[in-house]
């Protein structure tokens, strides 16, 4: 009954990890999609490390940043493929809470891997002259212009009006916030001693208050609880929590050493089918894995080039062919380099 306990502890701390570094990361993003836009503009070489940086991004904001950068044209096909290679969805918050150690590496491995592999995509569509779709001039890039997410920017609202007539999404966001910083420092949840790690969730916490408290109505209805709330929250906690319990199963029940240590090639080959699925959950059966030290690092390498979490879903719905283009040149990468490295022993 303990390990299950630990089990559901540890779901809920990485769940509420989770939370506020999307909420940090999202409203950072909001607050600089007019400039990225500006940028890309100016050459290819910018589009692929814009697009490589913002795949690198935790989350899913910065891959449907570069979907929708591209259907307009801002963005080359090599450039998303580049920001897809560098995008791992919301497992990469799940990484930064096993595994920060290795997972910073890991992504700013995968931003440089895209950079260069934009760049080759690009080279090689030319070569086999393939036409990726057109770009479409229907869709809506959601950009500082046309959305109020960062309004206290322009001073339309000043902080203290805003303070005072708290909504009732503001006001909860803020008890909730604020309670959850409360017991952190207490030791009720988290690590029992100032580690960096609780000195860590502190800073985050606190963090989030200030951008709960100061950004817009906007930004707190339609991005915090309508996309990182209902959309994202709740499906990362139950695939956490079901990724985790499978490996105590396993542990408990079955020991999976031996079968994972005798069939790593079926389980890179199998990192990699599981990477094209357009989903943030089932790849965090490989990076819970991997956390216990029950698969190599080129498993975890592999399914982190080929999938990009939900990031491939608006791109599904505008063009089923150019997916299927980027995740095949994705599977291609993940699988090479995943062989290479486990060939070295990795």
């Amino acid at each position: 009954m303990t390990q299950w306990l630990r089990v559901f502890d540890d779901t809920l701390l990485i769940t509420l990890f989770v939370f506020i570094t999307m909420l940090i990361v999202d409203y950072a993003n909001v607050a600089t999609v007019g400039r990225l836009s500006s940028f890309m503009r100016l050459g290819p070489w910018r589009q692929y490390i814009t697009a490589a940086v913002l795949g690198a991004t935790p989350g899913c904001v910065g891959a449907f940043f570069n979907v929708s950068s591209y259907t307009h044209g801002l963005l080359s096909f090599g450039a998303l493929t580049g920001g897809m290679v560098a995008a791992t969805g919301d497992e990469a918050f799940v990484m930064l809470r096993l595994f920060p150690e290795k997972a910073i590496p890991l992504f700013a491995g995968l931003a440089l891997i895209g950079v260069g592999y934009g760049y080759a995509a690009d080279w090689l569509i030319r070569r086999l002259r393939i036409v990726p779709s057109r770009s479409c001039d229907q869709q809506k890039i959601h950009t500082l212009e046309t959305c109020s997410c960062a309004e206290h920017r322009t001073g339309r609202k000043p902080l203290a009006r805003r303070v005072l007539g708290v909504s009732l999404c503001r006001g909860l966001l803020l008890a909730g916030i604020s309670a959850a910083l409360i017991l952190t420092a207490a030791g009720v949840i988290g690590p029992d001693s100032w580690n960096w790690e609780k000195i860590t969730l502190v800073i985050l916490l606190g963090i989030s208050n200030a951008v709960v408290g100061s950004a817009s109505d906007h930004f707190l209805k339609e991005h915090v609880w309508a996309h990182l709330v209902r959309k994202h929250l709740w499906r990362v906690f139950l695939w956490t929590l079901a990724a985790m319990a499978v490996v105590e199963v396993g542990l408990q029940a079955w020991d999976i050493h031996p079968f994972v240590r005798d069939h790593k090639t079926w389980m890179l080959l199998l990192s990699a089918l599981v990477g094209i699925i357009p989903q943030s959950g089932p790849n965090l059966v490989f990076v819970v894995l991997f956390s216990k030290g029950l698969v190599p690092f080129s498993i975890l390498v592999t399914n982190s080039i080929v999938q990009d979490g939900h990031g491939m879903l608006p791109l599904l719905s505008y063009s089923v062919r150019d997916a299927v283009l980027v995740k095949t040149f994705n599977v291609a990468l993940g699988l090479a380099l995943g062989s290479i490295l486990y060939g070295f022993g990795l």
